[in-house]
């Protein structure tokens, strides 16, 4: 049975989240190595308060699944491939061994430091669920506004599409939504308008700080966000880390990709069980297992009684 490790990217964030990592020296390796490259304790960053910021919760997101990775990997469970969402690509390649864990965080804490900037106040994103693709490009189109923009951008099922754009222009959009029969229209816990094209200066200056980080050949096979194919070359990672900020994560069809290629047991890393979630609902025949949900042993025990089994 193949195995997937998925990364879960901006609004599965809870405050304390780091002191819920297992255990043990692989995470105190992990927070050891995030205190010393950010010059102070990544701890100060995953507090109720601090998870207001964008950059605070990537590093926290970041510090999070590369710490459950290297505690998985210690125990002997290694993924035959990686996926991450959003922010969550980045521990799917240091996990991968794209990108080392320390050049990851360096540019994550970029990242968010680049969104923050770009759109302090006014911008997020939103969730339609239960309304099909098309239908919800055809409200967006039919009431686009220059002043409160809105644009299509994740496909996390293809029942569940993300919003992002102005504060305004996304009420609206939902409001519609809900009156043509979605089953759910609501704002994420996200402060900017990621996975857009009002986010192209930000991936235009995080692939330029990219570009003086060393990148290698993956280890593990990695899922990408944008084209939802498996990348294997260093090249064209990068760039996905890059243009994926402003470009729609395709994530039900990078799962699909996953699946496909004979993964049976998905295991996502920690906060949150978003991406198992999806997973469960796609594909009923795998098992699907979270850290937060299931508890870290328990999914070490899960994942080496299913590598007997194959």
């Amino acid at each position: 049975m193949k195995i997937s490790f998925l990364f879960p990217g901006q609004g599965s964030q809870k405050p304390g989240m780091l002191t819920d990592l297992p255990a043990g020296d692989p995470v105190h390796k992990v927070i050891a190595s995030a205190n010393e490259t950010l010059n102070e304790s990544v701890y100060k960053h995953h507090s109720k308060e601090a998870l207001y910021s964008t950059k605070s919760v990537q590093i926290s997101m970041l510090t999070a699944g590369v710490g459950a990775f290297k505690s998985f990997e210690a125990a002997g469970v290694n993924p035959d491939f990686v996926a991450g969402h959003s922010v969550g690509a980045f521990g799917a390649a240091v996990a991968a061994g794209v990108i080392d864990y320390r050049d990851a965080l360096k540019a994550v804490r970029f990242r968010g430091e680049l969104m923050e900037r770009i759109y302090p106040r006014g911008y997020g994103m939103g969730v339609v669920l239960g309304m099909d693709e098309n239908m919800l490009k055809s409200i967006v189109r039919q009431y686009y506004e220059e002043t409160n923009p809105v644009f299509i951008s994740n496909k996390n099922a293809p029942d569940q599409i993300t919003l992002s754009g102005a504060l305004p222009g996304i009420q609206r959009i939902l409001d519609v939504a809900r009156q043509n029969g979605a089953r759910c229209a609501s704002f994420l816990n996200v402060s900017t308008p990621s996975h857009c094209p009002l986010l192209s200066s930000v991936s235009e200056e995080l692939f330029e700080m990219l570009r003086d980080i060393p990148f290698y050949r993956p280890l593990i096979p990695y899922a990408g966000n944008r084209g939802a194919r498996l990348l294997f070359d260093p090249v064209d990672i990068r760039q996905d880390l890059a243009e994926s900020v402003s470009s729609a994560v395709q994530w039900h069809d990078a799962s699909t990709i996953l699946y496909e290629n004979g993964t049976r047991l998905f295991i996502e890393m920690p906060s949150g069980n978003v991406l198992s979630r999806l997973a469960a609902k796609a594909f009923p025949e795998a098992r699907v297992i979270s850290v937060a949900e299931n508890g870290f042993d328990d999914c070490v025990f899960i994942a080496r009684r299913e590598r007997l089994k194959s």
